[in-house]
């Protein structure tokens, strides 16, 4: 059991959240899940809570009603490793109505606020040469999903 688990509060839609996103992450599963009974706020058998892993990181889902929707206070950040793994993420995150943003962030269809990250993008951005920083610093700000090559021919002068 990991030490910090972070929970996220459906409006309803914990099912089909977990469905969505087991299918986009490798190595995902759902790990247990709770129903409510009779004489609860919601219909007997609906979805509680549950439990379930994305790429090995654990999530608790809570099927608890619109009493707090999400926003961009909390987010997650997916670091890929190439372009095609940025395409994958991207797209499947923006499956079925999610919405894109700027600089790599998109929401998804439930609300959830994701940013997709190449795992470059740390090292172009605190380089010691300041310049090269800048320049991809501003290929970045000009994007809305994140294009490596973009950034690597700015962070190299080209």
């Amino acid at each position: 059991m990991q030490k910090i688990t972070p929970s996220l509060w459906f409006n309803n839609n914990a099912e089909e959240a977990i469905s969505f996103y087991t299918t986009i992450f490798k190595n995902s599963t759902v790990t247990g899940q709770a129903y409510y009974g009779e004489n609860s706020p919601m219909p007997a058998g609906t979805l509680l809570t549950a439990t379930f892993q994305l790429d090995g990181q654990e999530f608790i889902a809570i099927n608890a009603g619109p009493q707090f929707p999400f926003t961009e206070a909390v987010s997650f950040t997916v670091y890929c490793e190439n372009q095609q793994e940025v395409d994958h993420y991207w797209d499947k995150l923006l499956e079925g109505g999610g919405k894109e943003s700027q600089c790599g962030w998109l929401k998804d269809k439930f609300g959830l606020s994701w940013q997709i990250v190449p795992t470059i993008m740390p090292k172009l951005l605190t380089d010691k040469d300041k310049q090269k920083a800048g320049r991809a610093m501003q290929a970045m700000m000009k994007m809305v999903k994140l294009d490596i090559a973009t950034l690597e021919k700015a962070f190299n002068g080209n």
